[in-house]
């Protein structure tokens, strides 16, 4: 979230952070948003609302502020098929794996216990199923002998803050888009994720 803000305030990014929402109090997020200047906007998260009551509420939130995309950093909450229906096409997440390999959790460590020879991240639209959504972007790196769970996550972090703001800038200019169940970049289909090669302006 700090990277994509940064990122923004280089007038050539094209792009605003509008509002930083969150689900917990405590949420490092939120503090980092009001340190930069964004606003920010707690729903509080409570086992006593039903799944698609807080759905609401989020959704309430987010229109507040009219977004063009909604960006996931740190958002753990599992959203609800008919909130990511209400947005269809206008959510992006960052996974740190190299999708389609390792949905969900812990992926630096399978990824070691795989003995993989690569790791590395993936920007991807947002879909009800839980990180299957088309991928947009990728960016490797090495796993190296001596690597551990948190050395390794360290590394693709350094990844994850450049790549995301690529793909955030490439949707808010419009080269970017959602449909038909698939990834378009300059209206060709993705067959593929980009491969991020270092260039910081595609």
């Amino acid at each position: 979230m700090r990277a994509l803000v940064e990122r923004s305030r280089d007038p050539a990014v094209g792009y605003e952070v509008a509002a930083v929402v969150a689900d917990q109090p405590a949420a490092g997020g939120l503090a980092i948003a009001r340190d930069l200047g964004v606003p920010t906007h707690l729903v509080a998260a409570d086992k006593s609302i039903a799944r698609a009551r807080y759905d609401e509420q989020l959704a309430a939130a987010i229109d507040l502020y009219v977004p063009t995309l909604i960006v996931l950093a740190g958002f753990m909450r599992i959203l609800s098929p008919e909130f990511v229906s209400r947005y269809e096409g206008r959510i992006l997440n960052i996974h740190p794996a190299l999708l389609p390999k390792y949905p969900g959790l812990h992926t630096h460590q399978r990824a070691i216990d795989a003995r993989d020879e690569q790791h590395g991240a993936t920007v991807h639209f947002v879909t009800a199923e839980l990180d299957e959504g088309p991928a947009v972007i990728q960016a490797r790196i090495r796993v190296e002998p001596e690597d551990d769970a948190r050395s390794l996550s360290a590394r693709v972090q350094v990844l994850e803050h450049r790549i995301y703001p690529i793909a955030v800038r490439w949707f808010c200019a419009g080269r970017l888009r959602y449909a038909a169940g698939r990834a378009w970049l300059d209206g060709a289909a993705l067959e593929s994720p980009v491969m991020y090669d270092g260039a910081e302006d595609r």
